[in-house]
């Protein structure tokens, strides 16, 4: 990697985002036209002091998974994703690679569902970006790394959430998983973060080891789900896994049916941001 070119690259970039394009509060007294260091950091999921040493040239070999959290975070085209990721010593992801690619029309959809939770997941069902209300309803995500983001990984490993499911209802749910999953495998046979899952999966449930075994293969589709939230107690919601075409990511979209009961307790979750977490 010629480190003082993707530092130059990633602030470059960085300047060229403001704060109300990356749904930031702009503020006042600015020393900088767009994002400051600790904003694209925490957009990105990485400390800024590891950002400032990046952008400095005294940061080596930063992770496939740094490099495409920053070309999200910055809002890069796919010809600037391509070009951080030659910086950085990679070959851009290919096609027999699970996209994370938030395409400007996701990007849109995401502005424009500002009140609304929404979570984006690659094919394979680990998070890529959550909007601020997914966050106040479920809970904070920001500190997940590794298998931790992947939906999958989660729920067979035990891992906290705030859905619940009846015992009849989990059964269905880790079989519609496991099938989904399945179908991913057989478009990216030869993506290594896709297999390393699966192992990864097999060796930490034996529920999981069972259900692969079956070779089911089925999408995952949208349901109604219940929630347990801190603040507003128990809220049943409709969830509609939306998939975007050509990007291969699925919008994870939570709604309530205006005037019930539901819609009041998710107004209630929704207002109490800065109380969760």
């Amino acid at each position: 990697m010629t480190e003082t070119e993707f530092g130059a690259a990633v602030r470059r970039w960085r300047n060229r985002v403001g704060p109300d394009a990356a749904g930031l509060p702009a503020g006042s007294r600015r020393r900088t036209p767009g994002l400051r260091r600790e904003e694209l950091a925490q957009l990105a999921g990485i400390s800024a002091d590891y950002l400032t040493r990046l952008e400095q040239g005294r940061a080596a070999s930063p992770s496939v998974q740094v490099v495409e959290a920053l070309t999200r975070a910055l809002r890069l085209t796919s010809d600037e994703r391509a070009h951080l990721f030659r910086l950085a010593g990679y070959l851009p992801p290919g096609s027999g690679t699970v996209p994370a690619y938030l395409t400007p029309g996701v990007r849109r959809m995401l502005d424009r569902l500002g009140d609304v939770p929404v979570a984006v997941y690659d094919a394979a069902w680990t998070l890529i970006t959550a909007n601020e209300p997914y966050e106040a309803l479920m809970g904070d995500t920001s500190q997940w790394r590794g298998n931790e983001r992947n939906g999958v990984w989660r729920n067979f490993t035990g891992l906290p959430s705030r859905v619940l499911h009846t015992p009849e209802e989990q059964i269905l749910f880790e079989e519609t998983l496991v099938a989904d999953l399945h179908l991913v495998a057989g478009r990216y046979p030869d993506d290594p973060a896709v297999l390393r899952l699966i192992e990864d999966l097999r060796a930490a449930s034996p529920r999981f080891a069972e259900l692969w075994q079956r070779g089911d293969v089925e999408p995952q589709r949208g349901t109604t789900k219940v929630i347990d939230h801190p603040q507003a107690g128990r809220l049943t919601l409709d969830c509609d896994v939306l998939s975007v075409s050509g990007a291969d990511l699925h919008l994870m979209v939570y709604t309530a049916e205006p005037g019930t009961p539901d819609a009041d307790r998710l107004a209630l979750a929704l207002g109490t941001r800065s109380l969760v977490g």
